[in-house]
């Protein structure tokens, strides 16, 4: 897995209509106020009244809003969200204290992965993105000090960063086979029990409870046709990453009382061993603790034991040169990145040059912040003739003329003769 995590690309909307929903088409002035227990380890009997306090919704339709992302089934734009809410959210409250309110299916989206294949996402609705943003301003707090120090993922204060940082020190202290562990489409095969379980273990409020299983069983709409899921929990939302660290905070806990080192990233999971031996031994117990505890899926080609510098981890790989341990970009990152900005090229044809240099600044200035722990100046050297040269070679196709062409590059210091 990458840690991309997961912005909700821009697709043509199915329309309401086409999904059989009626649409819904928002208001709480932005500010900024956390709504958190006094003692987040209390288990929280009214989290709903905690959830659509005012602050809290406040926060949550801020933070819609500047994520922008996709509409849902029904069409609705986030810009639309402040005049649907004024009309309508007063009902929506109501059937959120009563325990009725029903969300409205996914609309599923496709998007190309970096090793190829297909990553399915399922978009919510503006609103229900809204209602599932202020759920989780109130859960993670519930939640976040169970987590382990070993978990980087979708956390405040953590990143991937800090993993492969983590990762690298567990190399140096001789540490030096890993245990790469792949969950298969992990999050479309997340068991809808199991993880309700695990949520019940801290939230008693059961109005909260049947929300959370309401938007795991909402459906997926494609093509105008609504499947009833039966599993997992759709990338796209944003209480999707919170569920999946609550499920996999059991797999945590059992390599710690393993005494394993490893670090975690969303269902990116790298376990630290001192022999090849050692490894397959964690590989093959690992596999069956997840299939057999868990419920989950292991890709056993893609996952394996080998050394930290033979496999990479969130788009970094470990450097051992002369007793020295260091971070450096896998070259499947820098392939990425190339394929990345090519894509930018293609679609700067007939579009000013200004406009192609800002969304490729706007790429690089996103992979160099990624990758900003270690030097990246080599391969920005690297890259740089080579984006100079597909840069005039927008020009000179812009340029159709002969005329055109002689014309400019004159105005450029070519001389006439």
């Amino acid at each position: 897995m990458t840690t991309e995590a997961a912005e909700m690309p821009v697709q043509p909307a199915l329309t309401a209509k086409q999904c059989g929903q009626n649409p819904r088409s928002a208001a709480v002035e932005a500010a900024s106020v956390t709504v958190v227990k006094d003692n987040a380890h209390e288990e929280p009997t009214d989290v709903m009244s905690a959830v659509l306090e005012r602050p809290n919704m406040q926060r949550a339709y801020a933070r819609v809003l500047r994520n922008k992302g996709a509409p849902g089934v029904d069409g609705m734009k986030v810009g639309d969200l402040k005049d649907y809410l004024k009309t309508h959210w007063p009902t929506h409250k109501q059937e959120l204290l009563d325990g009725t309110y029903q969300p409205q299916p996914v609309r599923k989206v496709e998007i190309p992965k970096s090793g190829g294949g297909k990553r399915q996402l399922g978009i919510p609705t503006v609103l229900d993105r809204f209602i599932q943003q202020a759920l989780h301003q109130v859960l993670s707090p519930v939640f976040e000090p169970g987590f382990s120090q070993s978990s980087y993922g979708f956390r405040p204060g953590r990143s991937a960063g800090q993993a492969v940082q983590q990762a690298r020190d567990y190399v140096e202290a001789g540490h030096r086979w890993v245990v790469d562990i792949d969950l298969e489409a992990f999050f479309d095969r997340v068991n809808h029990d199991m993880l309700m379980a695990r949520v019940a273990r801290q939230v008693k409020d059961k109005r909260v409870l049947k929300l959370i299983r309401a938007y795991l069983e909402s459906g997926v709409c494609e093509g105008g046709l609504v499947t009833v899921r039966r599993e997992g929990t759709p990338q796209g939302g944003p209480l999707s990453p919170l569920l999946s660290n609550i499920l996999l905070t059991d797999l945590d806990r059992e390599l710690e009382k393993r005494g394993h080192k490893f670090c975690r990233y969303a269902d990116d999971c790298n376990i630290y061993v001192k022999s090849g031996k050692a490894g397959q031994r964690v590989l093959e117990s690992i596999t069956h603790y997840l299939e057999k505890k868990l419920k989950l899926r292991v890709n056993r080609e893609k996952s394996g034991v080998g050394r930290p510098w033979q496999r990479k981890f969130l788009g970094y790989s470990v450097c051992n040169r002369k007793q020295n341990v260091r971070l450096r970009i896998s070259p499947k990152a820098v392939m990425r990145l190339r394929g990345d900005l090519k894509a930018v090229f293609r679609r700067g044809r007939g579009r000013a040059l200004r406009r192609v240099i800002e969304e490729l600044n706007l790429k690089l200035r996103g992979w160099m912040n990624y990758f900003r722990h270690i030097g990246v100046k080599g391969i920005l050297q690297e890259l740089d003739g080579w984006l100079r040269r597909h840069l005039r070679k927008i020009l000179w196709l812009q340029w159709k003329r002969l005329y055109t062409r002689a014309k400019k590059l004159m105005r450029l210091g070519l001389d006439e003769k």
